[in-house]
């Protein structure tokens, strides 16, 4: 079965236009007292800038590259706050008010985990999260004790939650990385996860022999990714990256279970009922989809591709599904589910659904995408943070 990954980012509050300048300035205050907020972390969401507040409260972040992101501001003993902004016009002093959090009226309901169950369930959010990739062999969670996890055996979820930024060293990649975890979702039936958060990206100090390892690294995790289709798509440079996009038209297998009931009856026959379990079992492997059908011609990019009213900011668009090849590297995972042609050779390749009424997906200059985020399916749904980039990465030679 095609593995399913999406990524749900809280915008928690009203866009605010910055420069283009590139330097965000402003001061963190207490709401209740207006005093300054010192030691507060103060970063754009998923990138490499960021930093703490000063004993007055204020902030400077330079070096900026435009494009659409979350501020984050934190501190120990009260609420984070997540502010839209955009870079692209005139910048203004911002002031970020923090609520303190009132322990008492916070509702804690976490399931108690044997010491035996919490470390199976920090191996499978290691793997769920961080990956099982080579990249992932070189990561390493520095301080796991501040996961908080829970299992509904009923629904068979895992879940886990995060009240300070856990890290993770990736020596892959060269970067460490501070994670704000909201939410985390592994659902065992049907194999989805789900996570809501905010990461910032610091870099690994090192030699100059082994800062080259880490681009070659970071451009390998770059060419073909979603950031890398996204800022292709509104470049007008699909072809010369290597992309070839088309229409993929599917019908549900109506003789099919959903994959929760599929799940259930297999969990329920396994070791009690030898014929039930091959039953289900054949059931399980039969085809989700009747009838796929994959479009003979290229899609242009003037069939997807739309401009909106804000700088900086463009909209996707297809009817049905969105079948995505990357045509400069192969295949190395084995996606069941996932549809090709029998002439088709084994590239890299990715089917983007939609989710929202509008069918739209927004993405900006920087290849991110805002609001919310499409479902894939193939390649890119097996991206996790060991290939993960700020969303600020430029390759090293800058190429398409």
């Amino acid at each position: 079965m095609a593995r399913l990954i999406k990524l749900i980012i809280l915008l928690l509050c009203p866009v605010i236009t910055l420069a283009q300048s590139v330097v965000i300035t402003g001061k963190v205050l207490r709401a209740d007292t207006k005093a300054p907020l010192s030691h507060a972390s103060v970063f754009l969401g998923n990138s490499s800038f960021g930093t703490t507040t000063a004993d007055d409260g204020t902030f400077t972040i330079n070096g900026i590259r435009p494009g659409q992101y979350n501020l984050i501001v934190t501190t120990v003993g009260f609420e984070d706050k997540a502010q839209p902004i955009s870079i692209s016009s005139e910048p203004g002093n911002l002031t970020i008010e923090l609520s303190p959090k009132n322990i008492q009226l916070k509702e804690v309901n976490i399931s108690t985990l044997s010491k035996a169950d919490r470390k199976l369930a920090l191996e499978r959010f290691k793997a769920e999260f961080i990956g099982e990739d080579d990249n992932a062999k070189d990561c390493k969670l520095i301080n796991p004790e501040v996961l908080n996890f829970s299992f509904h055996q009923n629904k068979k979820v895992l879940e886990a939650f995060s009240d300070e930024f856990f890290i993770v060293e990736n020596r892959a990649l060269g970067y460490r990385i501070k994670f704000l975890m909201k939410k985390f979702n592994s659902d065992f039936l049907t194999g989805s996860v789900i996570y809501q958060g905010q990461r910032m990206f610091e870099q690994l100090p090192g030699k100059e022999s082994q800062m080259k390892k880490w681009q070659k690294k970071r451009d390998e995790a770059y060419y073909g990714s979603a950031m890398h289709f996204y800022r292709s798509l509104y470049r007008d440079s699909l072809a010369t990256a290597g992309f070839k996009i088309y229409r993929l038209t599917r019908t549900i297998n109506p003789h099919r279970p959903s994959e929760e009931i599929i799940q259930q009856n297999l969990t329920k026959a396994k070791g009690t009922d030898d014929n039930a379990f091959l039953k289900w079992t054949n059931i399980k492997l039969s085809p989700k989809y009747s009838v796929q059908t994959l479009g003979k011609e290229q899609l242009a990019i003037k069939d997807v591709l739309r401009k909106t009213d804000q700088q900086g900011l463009f909209a996707l668009t297809f009817a049905d599904y969105l079948y995505v090849i990357y045509t400069k590297k192969w295949e190395t995972n084995y996606f069941r589910d996932l549809y090709r042609e029998p002439y088709m050779l084994n590239y890299e390749t990715t089917i983007i659904s939609l989710l929202n009424n509008d069918r739209l997906v927004f993405f900006d200059r920087n290849g991110t995408t805002v609001g919310d985020s499409p479902l894939y399916e193939g390649t890119w749904s097996k991206a996790r943070l060991s290939t993960m980039l700020p969303v600020d990465y430029t390759p090293a030679n800058n190429q398409p």
